[in-house]
């Protein structure tokens, strides 16, 4: 054995200890990891290939996979799941474009920028729940802030029930969803543009680039890599949407508004198939993925 192979040795034997008193200072924080997220995933992936109900001393028993084979054929879910990527990619897609705008605006020179960040990030700060009951309040078709500004640009001539309606239901719990998912969507971007090399936009300004064309060529393409990671979590978190809309609509007018969440939700407390219920998570989370998936391999086909 060399010199240098027994000083490495050496090492390497010194270094085992120090990896071991590392492990141990991570596992305060590892166990609440597998107590309250690995340990009910995977209950919950058993409880898909069994006929799991509520009520005491239920029997539970093994189906394999007969809830997966419901859930194909079930066409109340596959109708939940269409409203739910209508709405998930309608709000990531508009979440996004005002976040981007909001973002601009907040990396200029504005007078009280410190202030107007602050105001901007409000809607983070409150609970879905909370968030649900207020923009109840400003739909309500007698007492609603919206129904009497409305009235009062005579763009309405009498009340319109918006959560009730199924023709305004759904746009109006967009609506919401952008407004509630706009504040993480604007900080990642202002992230992002804090960035962006200030020299670019000078030595393009220098070669007469305008305003739009400095953000076409320069902005959007430095933000690229950033437009990716958020996009994507803002559809995982609008897809899996479930304490706000239930505040607004419960599911309503008819199943309008029942994103898939929802619809597991009901089957599971509602009806008592706690087996199906988790069926249907577990085939949300794998079309999920799949869709998550191939728009990730598109977008980096394309920068590839």
């Amino acid at each position: 054995m060399t010199a240098v192979e027994a000083t490495v040795r050496g090492r390497a034997v010194r270094a085992r200890p120090a990896d071991r008193g590392v492990s141990l200072l991570l596992l305060p924080a590892l166990i609440p990891v597998l107590v309250f997220s690995l340990g009910p995933l995977l209950y919950g992936i058993y409880l898909s290939f069994t006929d799991a109900r509520g009520g005491r001393n239920a029997v539970i028993s093994f189906v394999g996979l007969k809830n997966f084979g419901e859930v194909l054929t079930d066409g109340d879910f596959w109708s939940s799941f269409k409203i739910g990527l209508i709405w998930a990619v309608s709000v990531t897609v508009l979440q996004f474009a005002a976040a981007l705008g909001l973002a601009l605006l907040l990396n200029s020179d504005l007078r009280f920028r410190g202030f107007t960040r602050a105001l901007a990030m409000a809607p983070w700060a409150m609970p879905p729940i909370v968030i649900g009951l207020m923009w109840r309040l400003v739909y309500h078709p007698n007492a609603g802030i919206l129904n009497e500004t409305l009235r009062d640009a005579h763009v309405i001539g009498h009340n319109v029930d918006w959560l009730n309606n199924f023709g305004t239901a759904l746009p109006a719990i967009i609506v919401v969803g952008v407004w509630t998912g706009m504040p993480q969507t604007t900080v990642v971007l202002l992230a992002g543009l804090q960035g962006v090399a200030s020299e670019l936009h000078e030595a393009a300004a220098v070669d007469g680039a305008g305003v739009w064309r400095r953000f076409w060529s320069i902005t959007l393409p430095q933000l690229r890599p950033v437009i990716i990671a958020i996009t994507s979590l803002d559809f995982v978190w609008n897809i899996n949407q479930f304490a706000m809309v239930y505040a607004l609509t419960q599911g309503g007018p008819g199943g309008r508004t029942r994103l898939p969440m929802l619809f597991a939700y009901e089957e599971a407390f509602r009806y008592g198939f706690f087996g199906y219920a988790a069926a249907l998570g577990v085939a949300i989370t794998i079309v999920v993925l799949a869709v998550l998936g191939l728009y990730l391999w598109r977008q980096m086909r394309e920068n590839a």
